[in-house]
């Protein structure tokens, strides 16, 4: 069982720019997030101008800073060696591929052997449960008045098990006047997911669509992607089918967060594809957990479902955790021309399909 109160506070320290350190299994490491020092803050951490740098494979791969074997996988953490003259700002551009253009990189850098490895994969997970870039300036051991916390509790943050229905209430929608929302939220994380019932549940599987939460294009009705179209159509579909339930899931960014997603848009901008974005920054393709579906499907008593979608990976993921899926039910929206890369690259390199 994780300690929440020790990943809570550790991620709101880091928000903070102040020092976190993380307890290996058989060593400490002291992390200062990049993006949130400052030239005091850093000066506090380290006074001597020693700290070392903390890198994501992928990021390292970009700046040609890791072998092959680390390159292959952008959540392995990769140890950047400091010099005298690489400052904040230098190490603010090592950490953000969006100012490659913009900052060419002088160089020249030197990765070395990652002094504490789990702490260091544990703390770039504490970045994406932050929303914030994973880079950081380290230094090896526990800092005195640092917010603490260990690798087994950052691994067992999210949990789905400990998610639970808090509250429900009637809501007739545009798509539908008969439904209900049901809203779940995780002790640990204070993460809340909602399902909206649509229709009166019946003796057949409901259709089932897990749509991730996406601000941009839900409610300002981006064009770079088709979320905010497919979201609407899925809720015509399920209230046509007689009955279903819409999963809304806290999930920004494909598990990134709604910051590092504008990054990716950067990224998009500079003539990378989304895959490619996401890596750049340092995360997986796809970080997100499909175990939390499962986890409010069980709760709402269907463990045998049609599915609304086009993600292959999604029928697999909700299958692993004990969701039986009849029948996948493809599920597109019509493309447009900001967006059509986009579904593209769904399509070429993550194995969507209709």
């Amino acid at each position: 069982m994780s300690d929440d109160r020790s990943v809570a506070r550790a991620i709101d320290a880091m928000r903070r720019g102040w020092p976190v350190a993380i307890a290996g299994k058989d060593a400490s490491l002291s992390i200062l997030a990049i993006e949130a020092a400052d030239d005091a803050r850093l000066a506090v951490f380290d006074p001597d101008n020693k700290a070392d740098i903390l890198l994501s494979g992928g990021r390292a791969a970009t700046l040609k800073l890791a072998n092959q074997l680390g390159a292959a996988d952008p959540a392995q953490p990769v140890q950047v060696m400091r010099t005298a003259w690489m400052d904040l700002a230098t190490a603010y551009a090592l950490a953000d591929p969006v100012l490659d253009l913009a900052t060419p990189l002088k160089g020249p850098f030197r990765s070395i052997t990652c002094s504490v490895p789990d702490a260091a994969s544990a703390a770039l997970e504490l970045a994406r449960l932050a929303g914030m870039m994973p880079a950081f300036f380290v230094r090896a051991g526990a800092l005195a008045d640092s917010s603490s916390v260990g690798v087994e509790q950052v691994a067992g943050y999210e949990s789905p098990q400990r998610l639970r229905i808090v509250a429900r209430a009637r809501l007739p929608v545009e798509a539908a006047e008969q439904a209900e929302i049901v809203a779940f939220r995780n002790g640990d994380d204070s993460s809340e997911h909602i399902a909206l019932i649509v229709g009166t549940p019946g003796q057949t599987p409901p259709l089932v669509r897990l749509h991730s939460e996406c601000l941009t294009g839900d409610v300002l009705g981006s064009l770079k992607c088709d979320c905010g179209p497919q979201l609407q159509a899925a809720l015509r579909e399920i209230a046509g089918s007689g009955w279903g339930i819409l999963l809304y899931l806290r999930q920004e960014g494909r598990g990134i967060g709604l910051i590092n997603k504008l990054r990716a848009y950067a990224l998009q901008d500079q003539g990378f594809d989304t895959v490619d974005a996401n890596v750049r920054l340092g995360f997986a393709i796809d970080a997100r957990d499909f175990g939390v579906a499962s986890r409010m499907l069980t709760l709402l008593g269907q463990d045998r479902i049609r599915l609304l979608t086009n993600n292959p990976a999604k029928v697999a993921g909700l299958e692993a955790a004990g969701v039986h899926v009849l029948e996948r039910v493809a599920h597109a929206v019509p493309a447009n021309p900001h967006n059509e890369r986009y579904l593209a690259t769904k399509r070429d390199r993550t194995g969507h399909q209709l």
